[in-house]
C-alpha cells in the first residue's frame, strides 16, 4: 500500500494522510461483499428495506459527525448536512417503491398452454467510483438502488476528499446486518482500476477523459458500465420572459457549491431584445454574493474543493478575454487564509470559439450570449458535446415548453434551473451524448438498472413431437 495526502480547500494545508488499498486490499473488499449478497438478496425486499431504514436512523444520529468530517473535505457547512440528510431520504423513497418496481409478473404468452414467470436477479456486486464535488451522496447515489435490488457494493470515493469515510463506516457498523453489505476502499486511480476488475458492475461519476478509460476496462471484462460525465448545461432566455426570475434562476444553479457541479448552467443565451437588461440585472445579483470567508456560516461561495481547478476557470476566462469577452465582475481567483476563491463571475460577449463556452467550467462563472432568434438560441444550446440537464425561460409556461422540447439534454427546466432535484425518485431521465451512457439514474426505476431479467416458462400442454424435425413435408 502507499501513502495517500489530502489537502484542507480553506486552509490550504495537507492535514490528512491515509493508505491507498491496493489490488489485494480492494479484492479483499469485494470478496467481502460478494459473500454477503446471497444472503442479502434472498432477504428479500422488505427485509432489505427495514435494514436500510435502520441504518437510516443511524445516520441521521450521527449526521454531525459525518458532516464535520464532510466539511472539512470540501470546505463548506451546509451543503455537508444536506449531504448526509439526502441519503436518509433517498434511503426511505427507495424502500417505499422498490415493492411495487420488483412486482413479480406471471402471465400467458402469446403460445397456446405457454406461460412464464419475470424474475429479477441482481448483479451480485457493484463497483461505485464517485467524485470529489458531492463525495457521500454522490457514492450512494448509486449505491442504494443497487443495494435496494439485491446488491451489495464496493464505493471507491475520490482520493481529493477522503475524511468522511472514517465515520461514514463507523454508522455503516452499526447496523450489523450490512457487514459485507456497504464496503468502502479508499485510494487513486489504481484503486479505481482493480474494482473494476473484481466486480459485476461498475457506475462512475466523472470527467470524460476518466470515464472513457472506466468504459474500457469494463469492456474488457464486458460488464455493463453505466457513466454519469460531465455537463456543460446551457439555459435560454426568451424575450418576454421574466429576466428577475431568470437571472435570480441561473445565477444560483451557477454557483451553487462554488460552481462545482455537473448540472450547473454553464452557458447563457438570451434574446438580444433584452440582452442589456439581463447583463445588468445579473451582475448586480452576483456582486451581492459574498464569500464564505473567514467564516463558514455565512456568506454563498465557498473555496474550490480541488485546488488544481481553479487554475482551469481562470484559463478558461484568460482565454475568453483574450477572444473579446468582457468580465462583466469578479473572475480572479483569491486566495484567503491558504483557500482559493472565486467570486461570482458573469462573463458578456461569449462566444462558441471559447472554451468557456465549449469546455465544462466547474466554477462560479456565467458567461452570456445574446441571439437573434429562437432558431438561433436552440442551434447554440444543442451546439455541444454534452447533454446532461439545460433550462428555458419564457413568457410562458407552454413558449418555454416548445423550446425545451427541441434542446439535446436528458432534462430541460421550464422557467427554473436545477428541477431534476425534484424528481429523483418520480421522473426518468437520461445523459445525452457524452454526458454518460446507461439507463435512466432518476426515478424510481433505476433500481432495474442493477438486476437481469430471468424468465421462467412453462408449457401446460403437449412438446412438439419429433416430426417437426423432419424435411419431408407434412
Amino acid at each position: 500500500m502507499s501513502e495517500l495526502q489530502a489537502r484542507n480547500p480553506r486552509t490550504g494545508q495537507i492535514d490528512y494522510r491515509f493508505e491507498a488499498d491496493d489490488a489485494a486490499a480492494v479484492n479483499a473488499a469485494v470478496g467481502k461483499a460478494r459473500a454477503a449478497q446471497v444472503a442479502w438478496a434472498e432477504s428479500g425486499i422488505a427485509r432489505r428495506a427495514e435494514v436500510l431504514h435502520k441504518w437510516a436512523a443511524q445516520l441521521q444520529r450521527d449526521m454531525a459527525t459525518i458532516a464535520a468530517a464532510l466539511s472539512i473535505d470540501t470546505g463548506r457547512a451546509r451543503i455537508s448536512h444536506e449531504e448526509v440528510d439526502a441519503i436518509v431520504h433517498m434511503i426511505h423513497g427507495y424502500a417505499e417503491h422498490a415493492e411495487k418496481v420488483f412486482a413479480p409478473v406471471s402471465r400467458a404468452s402469446g403460445a397456446p398452454d405457454i406461460d412464464f414467470e419475470q424474475q429479477y436477479v441482481p448483479y451480485p456486486v457493484v463497483g461505485v467510483i464517485s467524485p470529489w464535488n458531492f463525495p457521500m451522496v454522490l457514492s450512494f447515489f448509486d449505491a442504494l438502488p443497487a443495494l435496494m435490488a439485491g446488491c451489495t457494493v464496493v464505493i471507491k470515493p475520490s482520493e481529493v476528499t477522503p475524511r468522511f469515510v472514517e465515520p461514514l463506516m463507523e454508522s455503516i457498523r452499526a447496523v450489523p446486518e450490512l457487514d459485507g453489505v456497504i464496503q468502502v476502499v479508499r485510494g487513486d486511480g489504481a484503486t479505481g482500476q482493480a474494482l473494476i476488475a473484481a466486480v459485476d458492475l461498475i457506475v462512475f461519476t466523472g470527467s470524460i477523459p476518466t470515464g472513457l478509460k472506466v468504459a474500457q476496462a469494463a469492456a474488457q471484462r464486458l460488464i455493463p458500465c453505466f457513466l454519469e460525465l460531465g455537463g456543460k448545461d446551457p439555459a435560454i432566455v426568451l424575450a418576454g420572459a421574466d429576466l428577475d426570475r431568470a437571472a435570480t434562476s441561473i445565477l444560483r444553479s451557477a454557483v451553487y457549491n462554488t460552481g462545482q457541479v455537473c448540472y450547473a448552467i454553464e452557458r447563457v443565451y438570451v434574446d438580444e431584445r433584452v440582452h442589456g437588461e439581463f447583463v445588468r440585472l445579473l451582475a448586480g445579483k452576483a456582486a451581492a454574493l459574498a464569500l464564505n470567508y473567514p467564516d463558514m456560516g455565512h456568506g454563498e461561495i465557498g473555496p474550490f474543493i480541488f485546488d488544481r481547478q481553479a487554475a482551469i476557470v481562470a484559463a478558461q476566462l484568460s482565454d475568453a478575454e483574450a477572444k473579446g469577452a468582457r468580465i462583466v465582475t469578479g473572475g480572479a481567483v483569491e486566495e484567503h487564509g491558504g483557500g482559493l476563491y472565486m467570486r461570482a463571475t458573469v462573463v458578456d460577449g461569449a462566444t462558441h470559439e471559447m472554451e468557456l463556452m465549449t469546455e465544462e467550467t466547474f466554477g462560479p462563472v456565467v458567461p452570456v450570449m445574446a441571439f437573434g432568434d429562437v432558431d438561433e438560441a436552440v442551434r447554440l444550446a444543442n451546439d455541444t458535446r454534452y447533454g446532461l440537464t439545460a433550462a428555458v425561460f419564457g413568457p410562458t409556461p407552454e413558449e418555454a415548453t416548445r423550446v425545451a422540447a427541441r434542446v439535446n439534454a436528458g432534462a430541460v427546466s421550464i422557467n427554473d434551473t436545477d428541477l431534476p432535484r425534484a424528481i429523483t425518485l418520480d421522473g426518468e431521465k437520461m445523459a445525452f451524448g457524452m454526458s454518460g451512457i446507461g439507463g435512466s439514474r432518476y426515478g424510481a426505476s433505476t433500481m432495474m438498472r442493477y438486476v437481469r431479467k430471468k424468465a421462467l416458462i412453462r408449457n401446460h400442454g403437449e412438446v412438439k413431437p419429433l416430426a417437426v424435425l423432419s424435411e419431408e413435408e407434412a
